[in-house]
């Protein structure tokens, strides 16, 4: 937040710096640059003048029982977002964990025949591991279909 303000602070004295340079030019050169823009920026710069000391003293009309409720609904509102955030961080986790397959990996049997072979020349032909890729094939037929 603090540093938002900074930003803008700084990109507001740039700003007042760089109309300062502008009028320093015009009179320099004695030309006026842009008159009719500058004609209906002031027009608007002056309502907006007026809107804010219309909304200054209407602001000072309020009682102050509605300025706290205006802060205690401020305050409700700010904690029904955190709930809402942690609310949609548990979601998310959620769904991390159910896309993520990493904690119910299960090694299936290779596809290739190659490979096969090599396991089972490595293995001395292991009948365990093929109860186990059986039994993991019917598990994930039962979970696609349930």
């Amino acid at each position: 937040m603090i540093l938002f303000a900074a930003i803008v602070f700084g990109l507001a004295l740039i700003a007042i710096a760089a109309l300062f340079e502008l009028k320093r030019r015009e009179v320099k050169s004695g030309r006026v640059y842009l008159p009719a823009l500058r004609e209906r920026m002031d027009v608007r710069a002056l309502h907006l003048k007026d809107l804010m000391t219309a909304a200054q003293a209407d602001l000072a009309k309020l009682p102050p029982e509605a300025l706290n409720l205006t802060r205690t609904g401020i305050h409700v509102s700010a904690l029904e977002a955190a709930r809402l955030a942690r609310f949609l961080e548990g979601q998310a986790h959620r769904l991390a964990d159910f896309v993520s397959h990493k904690h119910r990996f299960v090694r299936r049997a290779p596809r290739s025949e190659f490979l096969k072979k090599v396991i089972e020349r490595t293995s001395g032909g292991d009948e365990r591991e093929d109860a186990t890729s059986a039994e993991h094939e019917v598990s994930q037929k039962l979970d696609t279909t349930g």
